[in-house]
């Protein structure tokens, strides 16, 4: 039987709700539960006076041009921004007509949220060859995030360009979530554009700026002008305009970043094992711990003031993102301690 465990929301983050459970944990509290870098990007606020206008056509024309660069798309036309990633998922089943969607699971619930609630039927499958097989149905949207979430799966592009070959080849679409790719050599946009293909990317998550809101779907341009109409006048805000741009055109940051996770992620491995954890993945700002007492070591983190993510579909597996401060390493290391001693 699984240890009780207070309400789950359904995504990371949501720190002070669960931790509502836990009064006499010691504060303040340490949030690895959501995967999002801890060393923002260090951005330059623009005047308080954009806020009071109304954003311009041409600023988002040049976020689409910044965003085409960065992630190595041939042409900003092919670049559709809005506010996060999430609100283009949420607008896919309107985009795309397809009578199944099948899903590459686990993975993030917010794919099969979007279509259930859109009244497609969805089909959640396990392993590569099943997936393969749906892609040759007509109808069907094939769904995967590629770095994946949460188990870091990582797949070569190659493998995806030719699935996305085969969508193609009959009628349907591919649908790849590159939220964690930007520190990861492995992505479709250089294939675009596809008649098959859409990709999605998240700009918060690697920029550790999450409450800006933004993120992008690349395509094909006829299919990106149509999502744009979709999403309508204004899709990004003026803050969000400015910081994004001003990020995206910051390689050396983000050659800088890439570094400073994988050498923390190295870290966060090794503390891992000297707690005797099984882990897996290959996204440098998350691991997944694989172990029977998951909802055990989530409840005895809590209780020293830290927050993972724990899954009600998978009572084996939490994952665990990267602290931000010697500190929160600090927290974290004793708190493992701890539990390897107990167990």
């Amino acid at each position: 039987m699984h240890e009780a465990l207070p309400p789950i929301p359904t995504h990371g983050g949501q720190v002070q709700e669960i931790m509502r459970y836990f009064p006499d944990a010691p504060q303040p509290f340490v949030d690895l539960s959501t995967g999002i870098n801890p060393h923002r990007y260090p951005l330059t606020l623009p005047s308080p006076d954009i806020f009071a206008r109304l954003p311009e056509a041409g600023e988002e024309d040049d976020l689409r041009a910044a965003a085409a660069i960065a992630y190595g798309a041939a042409d900003p036309a092919m670049v559709v921004s809005a506010p996060g990633s999430q609100s283009l998922i949420s607008l896919l089943p309107r985009l795309v007509t397809a009578s199944r969607a099948c899903i590459w699971e686990p993975t993030y619930s917010g794919h099969a949220t979007a279509w259930q609630q859109a009244g497609v039927e969805v089909q959640q499958v396990s392993d590569w060859r099943s997936f393969e097989r749906q892609s040759v149905q007509r109808g069907t949207v094939c769904i995967l995030c590629n770095p994946n979430n949460p188990d870091g799966r990582l797949l070569p592009a190659a493998q995806l360009r030719h699935l996305a070959d085969r969508c193609a080849s009959y009628g349907n679409y591919l649908v790849v979530d590159e939220a964690f790719a930007d520190f990861h050599e492995e992505t479709l946009i250089p294939a675009l554009p596809h008649p098959a293909l859409i990709v999605l990317r998240s700009f918060g998550k690697i920029y550790g700026l999450p409450g800006l809101r933004l993120g992008f779907l690349l395509t094909s341009p006829d299919f990106a002008e149509r999502a744009r109409q979709f999403v309508g006048a204004w899709p990004v805000g003026s803050l969000a305009l400015s910081v994004g741009r001003q990020a995206l055109r910051d390689r050396e940051w983000l050659q800088q970043a890439h570094h400073i996770a994988s050498s923390a992620k190295r870290r966060l491995v090794g503390i891992l094992e000297q707690a005797y954890l099984q882990h897996e993945g290959q996204v440098s700002l998350f691991t997944l711990v694989i172990t029977e007492d998951a909802a055990k070591l989530w409840t005895h983190l809590c209780r020293h003031g830290i927050v993972t993510r724990i899954f009600n579909a998978h009572h084996d597996r939490l994952r665990i993102g990267l602290p931000g401060g010697e500190e929160e390493w600090a927290r974290l290391e004793q708190a493992l301690y701890v539990w390897r001693d107990r167990s």
